[in-house]
Order: structure tokens, then C-alpha cells, then sequence
């Protein structure tokens, strides 16, 4: 029989797996006593540190992502911008030698 597929968004409730584990007893009652205070600190302290990690991870995939973006704009855009900043120098010196009188020189 195949394997079933795991639904990413199927999220387990923590009763259904204590049901599933076959740990409660027919009345409800779960056979292992927990500090409910301290699984709740645990469950949100691990669940911070994962979100933390998710969201520096998505940064720096954001920050990857866009260096290549403006890299490769760099890229395209550079030898227009050199081509136009050379000619936009070397017109004053085509001028000024364009006017320049050539009996004066000396």
C-alpha cells in the first residue's frame, strides 16, 4: 500500500496525537501527568525560535535575491552610462579644437 501524502497545511492537534500515541485512558484522562505551564513555555519558546529562524533565512534570501536584481541592472545599464559619460567629455575637447584657428600656433 503507498505511503499517504502529507498535506503540508494539515497541521496535528496535540489531542489527536495524544489519542493516536494511545496514552489517554477511556475516561479522557491522559496517563501522564504535565505542568501544562511549563509545556505551554516550551511550545512557544521553541515555536519563537523557529519563527526566528524562518524569518532570518527569508531576509536573507530577500537580500540574495535583490543584490542579483540590482546587480544585473548594474550589468545592463554600466556600458550605457560609461558610453555616455566618454562622449558627453570627449565633445568639449572635439570643440575646442574644431575652433581653434590653426595659423595660431605659437
Amino acid at each position: 500500500m503507498p505511503p499517504e501524502s502529507h498535506d503540508p497545511r494539515d497541521i496535528p492537534i496535540l489531542t489527536d496525537t495524544v489519542m493516536e500515541s494511545g496514552t489517554v485512558m477511556e475516561s479522557g484522562e491522559a496517563l501522564l501527568s504535565v505542568d501544562a505551564k511549563a509545556v505551554h513555555a516550551a511550545i512557544l519558546t521553541e515555536t519563537l525560535k523557529l519563527a526566528d529562524s524562518l524569518l532570518h533565512q527569508a531576509a536573507r534570501d530577500i537580500e540574495a535575491t535583490i543584490f542579483e536584481r540590482v546587480f544585473d541592472r548594474l550589468r545592463t545599464q554600466l556600458p550605457e552610462l560609461v558610453d555616455r559619460i566618454l562622449l558627453e567629455h570627449a565633445t568639449p575637447q572635439v570643440r575646442k579644437t574644431a575652433d581653434e584657428d590653426p595659423k595660431d600656433d605659437g
